[in-house]
């Protein structure tokens, strides 16, 4: 297994700078990630460091809260895209799930994932930190019926990250078919082996230099 080949190689904090995006992207070329994720503003500079390489680029399309609107969201991901992008990560509205307005909550995935369409991976925040493990269940089962090609668990923004037993139930509820990201608090090869037998299939860290040199790392996503 190629442990780098599933990492998104992440900068997502508002403080980061174009050096420190250039940085992460040397790096992703040098271990060979799967994708660097960056704030959408990064997407062009990080393709044009990128476009020769097989490492994709990933951005965050609702980032970090998920209150924009599905029009919002579906503009974000065609800016995106047509600045290099080919994954992306958008957060959903929570507020809508949490109120059991599940129609809003799928129209607002599908309007990332038509967006999407043929062009882009489209992986589903669902901030499991902030969910119910019914309402858990409700947001994966809502990503498979709009489409999406992965759900993942976090932000890395809000009150806590990945843990192995939401991992565990988003697959069960996915099934095989769905890619399901770990992100937050993946700082080490233990917890990303973890992760990934419990059914994770991409992982999202800061720290995916010392995932892959096999030490643990003290960042916070």
């Amino acid at each position: 297994m190629n442990i780098a080949k599933m990492i998104d190689h992440t900068a997502l904090k508002p403080d980061m700078n174009k050096e420190d995006i250039v940085k992460l992207c040397e790096e992703a070329k040098e271990y060979n990630f799967m994708s660097v994720c960056v704030n959408p503003t990064w997407v062009a500079t990080s393709y044009e460091i990128l476009k020769d390489t097989d490492v994709k680029v990933c951005t965050v399309i609702g980032f970090p809260l998920g209150a924009s609107t599905p029009e919002t969201k579906a503009f974000e991901t065609k800016d995106a895209i047509e600045k290099g992008a080919t994954e992306v990560d958008m957060v959903i509205n929570i507020g809508a799930l949490k109120s059991k307005d599940y129609d809003l909550v799928e129209k607002d995935i599908k309007a990332v994932v038509d967006a999407a369409k043929g062009k882009a991976l489209t992986k589903v925040i669902i901030e499991t930190c902030l969910l119910t493990d019914e309402e858990k269940k409700q947001a994966c089962e809502l990503s498979v019926k709009a489409g999406a090609d992965f759900v993942k668990t976090s932000t890395g923004f809000s009150t806590g990250g990945a843990t192995v037993e939401d991992v565990a139930l988003m697959r069960k509820v996915v099934g095989p078919e769905i890619g399901v990201k770990a992100s937050g608090g993946v700082r080490g090869p233990e917890s990303a082996q973890a992760m990934i037998d419990a059914g994770a299939t991409r992982i999202g860290a800061s720290s995916g230099i010392s995932i892959v040199k096999g030490e643990t790392s003290n960042a916070d996503y």
